[in-house]
């Protein structure tokens, strides 16, 4: 399969708004990143100055460049040495405050369904701190380990918690000098109509600034799909906000819930502001049913972000693509007490989406890492982020010969700038 696009291309805001990004106190000095490759591009320097790339002009050697010294942090010099930069990954399908990273190993338990991980998860979360400001606090070093500094979160919102994991995110983030852009999913994770109290919790998330409002698999958790569509877009469109709703269902049960999200979407005037998460049915309808759907999707401006999953019919890449319709991707949860794998690495999930799909030529893998930064990056309010004049400064340094190579290596993140900050230096992490 070879998808006809070039690298790198321009991508469209979803979010409901383009927001500001990340705000932190940065060095009022500017910061010169010298002779790096964007995109495996000719060497040039850039030029940040108040988290933002001020200027870009073709390298010209210094006499720093012959040292094997890559940074010299007194003066705000970053020694490329010739490294292929990419902009920061954008992980916007996430669960930041799930995780037990940096804590002992947990082994998994409970029924190996979405109801049995539902159950086990609210069995043990509290005594692993889950929501809490520490737990995420790993999450989001680890995520500026790899690279990644845009994130679209879902965070758990119910009777059990109410508010308090969306509260975590937020401080965690600060803690971090609020590094990584973030936009906020008040998750019912543990479902809406079936949970008295969820919808008003939902109604007091979006009150308090989250970004979209979530949803659950209407159909088989809360077994009313036109209930809980219902009650989740009333509060998107008395608030504004948007809608990412989670949907494993298959088949034509899954086909139909899309159906009813496109047709709500149009008449509440929420058009690119809704998110179909997983979206499984989409790889497993007719040829004919899922181009129509795909078109509904396209004229809606509904979305989809994707994890990449084994062991399931893969998504439509090329046919979404082709129709317009946004791709994001995630990391979904992990090393969570819904499974022990991955560790936040978004190139990983780049390559793992090349290889579910097919994809083989220059172009297409190059598109793979496209989707989890530079296009990525629109399903959390950044217009661009593609390393240009004006874009925040979020800047990964990796040694590769170009952005193929490193799709199929997924080597370490030698330098990662984060909105001007340098937040990993010789491949270490510095918060």
């Amino acid at each position: 399969m070879s998808i006809s696009v070039s690298s790198p291309r321009p991508v469209t805001p979803l979010a409901p708004a383009a927001r500001p990004a990340g705000k932190h106190v940065a060095d009022a000095r500017p910061l010169e990143v010298r002779n790096v490759r964007p995109w495996g591009g000719d060497a040039v320097d850039l030029t940040v100055v108040d988290g933002t790339i001020t200027a870009i002009t073709p390298h010209a050697a210094h006499t720093s460049d012959r040292s094997d010294s890559a940074t010299t942090q007194a003066d705000r010099t970053i020694n490329g040495r010739s490294l292929l930069a990419l902009p920061g990954f954008a992980n916007v399908h996430a669960h930041s405050d799930k995780s037990w990273w940096g804590k002992p190993w947990q082994p998994y338990g409970g029924v190996a369904t979405t109801q049995g991980r539902i159950e086990h998860e609210r069995e043990h979360r509290d005594r692993l701190g889950i929501p809490g400001v520490q737990t995420s606090t790993q999450v989001l070093r680890e995520y500026l380990r790899h690279g990644t500094t845009v994130q679209r979160t879902h965070v758990d919102v119910d009777t059990g918690v109410g508010l308090r994991g969306i509260e975590a995110i937020r401080e965690a983030n600060q803690a971090l000098g609020e590094t990584i852009v973030t936009q906020i999913v008040a998750f019912p994770q543990d479902g809406v109509l079936r949970r008295p109290g969820v919808l008003e919790l939902l109604d007091q998330a979006a009150t308090a600034g989250a970004d979209y409002i979530g949803g659950l698999d209407p159909a088989s958790i809360d077994r009313d799909p036109v209930g809980q569509l219902d009650g989740i877009f009333a509060i998107a469109e008395r608030h504004g906000c948007g809608i990412d709703v989670h949907l494993h269902d298959g088949g034509e049960l899954g086909a139909f819930q899309i159906e009813l999200m496109i047709d709500r979407t149009i008449r509440h005037g929420l058009q690119g502001k809704v998110n179909v998460a997983h979206g499984l049915a989409l790889g497993q309808l007719s040829t004919s049913r899922q181009a129509d759907l795909i078109a509904g999707m396209a004229e809606a401006g509904v979305s989809v972000t994707s994890v990449s999953p084994i062991r399931v019919a893969p998504l439509p890449l090329r046919e979404l693509l082709e129709a317009g319709v946004a791709v994001g991707l995630g990391t979904d949860g992990f090393r969570d007490l819904w499974g022990p794998y991955g560790d936040g690495d978004m190139l990983k999930v780049a390559l793992k989406t090349a290889q579910v799909c097919g994809l083989r030529y220059d172009e297409d893998l190059a598109l793979a890492v496209e989707l989890a930064s530079s296009r990525g990056a629109a399903f959390a309010g950044v217009a661009s982020h593609n390393l240009q004049v004006g874009d925040r400064a979020d800047i990964v340094l990796l040694d590769a010969e170009n952005t193929m190579d490193a799709l199929t290596r997924t080597p370490a993140r030698e330098f990662v700038v984060a909105g001007g900050k340098v937040v990993v230096a010789d491949g270490e992490l510095l918060v």
